[in-house]
């Protein structure tokens, strides 16, 4: 995976990251970036994010995440994997 081609990152947020508004705000950031894929609440309080895009766009999304939603967050976990271009967008999925 070079730096400059398009890649996947599989994200889980721990802490209080459900009932604050995470997923709504993910969507909203993610509209300002050129970025697809969906965030997600998990059935034990975490919320999922995978992303797809340029590495830099990824960054500077997941960047923004961390500003505005890192009060919540107590740890995440991330794994960087191959582009799969199934998004066409950026979405909640419930």
């Amino acid at each position: 995976m070079s730096e400059s081609s398009p890649q996947r990152r599989e994200l889980v947020y721990s802490g209080h990251v459900q009932g604050v508004g995470f997923r709504y705000t993910a969507r909203r950031i993610a509209q300002g970036y050129k970025v697809a894929g969906f965030v997600r609440n998990l059935w034990d309080g975490r919320v999922q994010i995978v992303v797809e895009g340029h590495p830099q766009e990824i960054g500077a999304f997941l960047g923004e995440i961390e500003t505005r939603m890192g009060g919540y967050i107590r740890d995440v976990t991330e794994s960087k994997l191959p582009s799969t271009g199934e998004f066409s967008g950026f979405e909640i999925r419930f």
